[in-house]
């Protein structure tokens, strides 16, 4: 028998994977049959070897293969005496994380001949629902607006997802969390970016904030996603310089101004770092010309991308 996980989505296959194996250690008491191999430093000779030794305790064998699409030698080999892999009594599991094209012959051969799962990023709201089921399985709510803020922060990285769920868990100890919970305790994953756009606002270097703008649109970032960000840095800006001098008084003492103003201490850390170098009259012009920007993108007067670089070169 052949399985054969694959998919970007690594997280949920690997949940797969454990729950393969686990399964298998059940069934199989003797721990000697389960064998691991890595292509990239594995040869298909090795493979070969073990699955040709008979079992003393006539157990099935569970044969877990990565990397395999990276290794030629062993493709090609293994495509030559496929037919014997596919009607043993063993298990070959073949497990890929990595990309790989779709034309590939061993693909071609697995698709049709094993039992297959492909694993997708999550996306709307199958994200939300399998957010939700893991805050469910630490007995814990989480509100509407609070998991929208979760995916709008991290996207669908399920590895940090599952992380900060972990650590929302842990903080509320079984109360309803809330959005305010998940932005003082969640970084946003772009955030460190976002901090780099600021940093190149404030220093006057237009041209290096329209880069790191582009770098995103780029990758597939959404424009009024990436605006949200911005809107969200400049309004801690302005949070923060509203606190005038008690800012820097409480620089050595993050807990104290992460509590007041319910935001990370390293939001806030970056956050006076940036105040320093405006005014509060130019935040709250910033600000308006954001306010602006999301407006003619929503009424659809201009078009997402032509609206962040007018608001970048205007500011």
């Amino acid at each position: 028998m052949i399985i054969f996980l694959y998919g970007p989505d690594t997280y949920r296959s690997q949940q797969k994977l454990n729950e393969i194996i686990e399964r298998y250690k059940k069934t199989s008491k003797s721990g000697l049959n389960l064998k691991y191999f890595d292509f990239k430093k594995d040869s298909y000779q090795e493979l070969k070897d073990e699955f040709q030794i008979i079992s003393m305790f006539q157990e099935k064998k569970l044969m877990v293969l990565k990397n395999a699409f990276f290794n030629a030698k062993f493709k090609r080999k293994f495509l030559e005496k496929s037919k014997k892999f596919r009607d043993s009594k063993d298990i070959i599991l073949f497990y890929e994380e990595g990309e790989f094209s779709k034309n590939d012959a061993l693909f071609n051969f697995l698709k049709k001949q094993a039992k297959f799962q492909e694993f997708k990023l999550l996306e709307s709201q199958r994200l939300k629902n399998w957010a939700k089921k893991e805050f469910e399985k630490y007995q814990c709510q989480v509100s509407d607006r609070a998991l929208g803020k979760l995916i709008e922060f991290i996207g669908n990285d399920l590895w940090q997802i599952s992380n900060e769920i972990k650590k929302l868990v842990s903080y509320k100890k079984k109360q309803e969390i809330g959005e305010e919970d998940v932005e003082l305790l969640v970084k946003p994953k772009i955030e460190t970016d976002i901090f780099k756009t600021i940093d190149a606002i404030s220093s006057g270097n237009k041209k290096q904030a329209l880069l790191l703008i582009h770098k995103h649109l780029e990758k597939g970032d959404s424009p009024l996603y990436l605006l949200s960000m911005i809107n969200f840095q400049f309004r801690n800006l302005l949070l923060v310089k509203s606190c005038g001098s008690k800012a820097e008084l409480y620089v050595n003492d993050m807990r104290i101004l992460s509590e007041k103003l319910k935001l990370h201490p390293y939001v806030i850390r970056k956050s006076i770092q940036q105040a320093r170098r405006f005014t509060i009259d130019e935040l709250k012009k910033i600000y308006q010309k954001i306010f602006q920007a999301d407006l003619t993108i929503k009424t659809g007067k201009v078009e997402p991308e032509t609206a962040l670089d007018l608001f970048i070169a205007e500011i």
